[in-house]
């Protein structure tokens, strides 16, 4: 992502902005209506009302973002784009800890059809392995609202690294 200025942000086409908000959150629906309140007077009046429109969203505008995401552990996907900064330190995990992790992956979507969704911003594999087995007895409706509050930390760092600080 190119960092802004907030007045270079606000300045945007609103295609052009709707790309860059579709960079830190892929649902449709959440980035259509933060537009609606552009221009915004600060980075965190955006960043709050980011947050406020993510809490009223429902399962199936979760379920878009979710689908936007390497899964962690995803080593080909991890390089793409700007995922491998917001996967911590999996890719310096050793081979079994990346291999239980691929593994856990594959129950938690055949459990709960959506991927694991972490904020995973500089932790290490073994904290990414400790959070999936924490998580992968719970229900789904648990489990979408567990995803949705790691969607929205997430959301919260990527609209900050739009900026230029």
């Amino acid at each position: 992502m190119t960092p802004y200025t907030l007045e270079q942000f606000n300045q945007l086409a609103p295609q052009q902005r709707q790309r860059q908000l579709l960079d830190c959150c892929y649902c449709n629906r959440w980035a259509d209506q933060l537009q609606e309140f552009a221009p915004f007077a600060s980075v965190e009046q955006l960043q709050n009302i980011a947050a406020r429109v993510w809490a009223y969203l429902d399962e199936g505008d979760y379920l878009e973002a979710f689908a936007a995401h390497p899964r962690i552990g995803d080593l080909q996907r991890l390089h793409e784009k700007f995922a491998s900064a917001e996967q911590g330190q999996v890719a310096l995990a050793d081979a079994s800890t990346l291999e239980e992790l691929r593994r856990l992956n594959r129950v938690y979507f055949e459990t709960f059809g959506f991927i694991f969704i972490v904020c995973a911003s500089g932790k290490p594999a073994r904290e990414m392995l400790a959070a999936i087995k924490s998580r992968i007895a719970n229900s789904r409706e648990q489990e979408i609202r567990n995803a949705a509050d790691e969607q929205a930390k997430i959301t919260q760092l990527r609209l900050g690294q739009l900026f230029a600080v």
